[in-house]
């Protein structure tokens, strides 16, 4: 019975236009920032290392390097703070979650195989 209701309830907010993107692509997503009474878009672009979760609760971890340091940030895919999300560079991997990638430096860091 409590699944039911919580099922009903979820359904709302899960959003209808979510793009298809797997672990090893890389993604430029568009967030929304606020800053007072105003408001911005940024864009955070990286590879995405993980996924996780299921319906409202499912989020993803992009990583990217910035000034030479590995920096990670987890969305949440139906954060009404994330505008739009752009599939930069579609890649093949083996793995569900690549945490590999922490370990990694220089251009290495950045480079998974190419889907062809």
């Amino acid at each position: 019975m409590n699944h039911e209701i919580e099922k009903i309830v979820t359904e709302e907010q899960v959003k209808a236009d979510r793009i298809v993107f797997k672990v090893g692509d890389a993604v430029s997503v568009h967030t929304i920032v606020k800053e007072g009474d105003k408001e911005r878009s940024q864009v955070y672009s990286g590879i995405v290392i993980a996924r996780r979760g299921s319906g409202i609760n499912a989020t993803f971890t992009v990583r990217k390097i910035s000034y030479g340091e590995g920096v990670e940030r987890i969305f949440n895919v139906n954060s009404p703070f994330i505008s739009k999300i752009t599939v930069d560079r579609s890649s093949k991997v083996l793995r569900s979650k690549l945490y590999y990638m922490r370990k990694r430096e220089g251009k290495s860091a950045m480079q998974v195989k190419e889907d062809k």
